[in-house]
C-alpha cells in the first residue's frame, strides 16, 4: 500500500506545520533560547493502552533540550492493566519493540498521582515503549513514540 498523492501533500502540510512551530515558540530574551516546557504524555489520556503516541509527538513537536515530558498512568488494580516506560537504546529496538537492551525509567507504580518526569538533556533521538505484557503494548504500534529533542543552539 503505497501514499497517494494527497496522503504525500498531507504529510509535506504535517512537515511544515511543525517547523512553523518550532520557529513560533517563544524564545527567553536574555540567552535566546526556547524557555523548557513540560508535556504531559498523551494530554488528558495519560500513559494508556489504545492511543496513538506517534501522532501525539508529531503534533506536540518540536521537543528541544531541557523540555520535560510527564508520564501519567494508573497503578496496577485487578481492574486496570498495568503500564510501565521503557527507554530503549536505538531505532531497531524501537521498530521491533525489543526491551532486552531498555531501561526502565518507570515501573509500574510510579506514574500515579503527579506521574513521574523526564527530562530531554541530550540532543538525540529518545525512544518510548511499555514494557508490560511482554512488549505486546509496544507491539501493536501505540503504546510507543520517540522524540529527538532540537538544541536550540545550533539553529
Amino acid at each position: 500500500m503505497g501514499f497517494t498523492i494527497t496522503q504525500g501533500l498531507m504529510l509535506v502540510l504535517l512537515i511544515a506545520s511543525t517547523m512553523a512551530v518550532s520557529i513560533a515558540r517563544p524564545f527567553e530574551n536574555s540567552i535566546n533560547t526556547p524557555t523548557p516546557k513540560k508535556f504531559i504524555v498523551g494530554d488528558s489520556y495519560h500513559w494508556n493502552y489504545g492511543f496513538n503516541y506517534i501522532e501525539w509527538a508529531t503534533k506536540n513537536g518540536p521537543f528541544f533540550l531541557n523540555d520535560t515530558l510527564v508520564f501519567k498512568y494508573d497503578p496496577p488494580t485487578p481492574k486496570t492493566f498495568p503500564h510501565s516506560v521503557y527507554l530503549l537504546p536505538n531505532h531497531e529496538s524501537f521498530i521491533k519493540c525489543d526491551l532486552k537492551n531498555a531501561k526502565m525509567q518507570g515501573n509500574t507504580k510510579q506514574g500515579a498521582g503527579n506521574g513521574f518526569e523526564f527530562v530531554l538533556k541530550v540532543s538525540q533521538p529518545h525512544y518510548f515503549a511499555c514494557g508490560e505484557h511482554d512488549g505486546i503494548h509496544c507491539l501493536n504500534g501505540t503504546m510507543k513514540f520517540f522524540v529527538t529533542p532540537m538544541d536550540p543552539s545550533h539553529h
